[in-house]
């Protein structure tokens, strides 16, 4: 089934997105448990995993849709240590809320509504969860100290 060339092209740029989110936090993951801050690491690791899996759906939509995806991700912003790296997560998010608001209405717009609802879910992780625990995270590091919210991540 071929859908809107312009909902396709847009699902394109989505998974690039998702494909650079999964390797930033793949990278971040493993950052946290080499610096033995495993419960760091048990979360993003989740994180990590849940965009492996927005990036599958995007996939087989585009398949489905009977185009060739591109699966190059986009660039990653790594940081260099917990508080940056938690911020570059977050940028990450807010630029995926971003995205996945644009595409929903793009959807709406070429009456996609499969895909609409693919990216529903994905916009739903990403502001309830994603983005909502990592501002908890610098909440936590602005009230009670660097040094304390680390020790509580080993």
């Amino acid at each position: 089934m071929q859908g809107s060339t312009a909902v396709v092209d847009y699902l394109k740029v989505l998974l690039k997105g998702e494909l650079a989110a999964r390797d930033q936090y793949f990278l971040h993951s493993r950052m946290y448990q080499d610096w033995g801050f495993e419960k760091l690491y048990e979360r993003i690791n989740h994180e990590m995993e849940e965009e492996t899996q927005h990036a599958d759906a995007l996939l087989q939509r585009i398949l489905f849709l009977e185009s060739t995806p591109d699966m190059t991700p986009d660039a990653i912003n790594p940081g260099a240590n917990v508080p940056d790296m938690l911020r570059s997560d977050l940028a990450l998010e807010y630029h995926v809320r971003g995205a996945l608001a644009k595409g929903i209405a793009l959807c709406e717009q070429h009456k996609d509504y499969v895909s609409r609802d693919i990216l529903v879910l994905q916009l739903n992780d990403t502001e309830e969860d994603h983005a909502y625990w990592l501002e908890q995270q610098l909440g936590l590091i602005d009230r009670i100290g660097l040094a304390n919210y680390l020790q509580s991540q080993g």
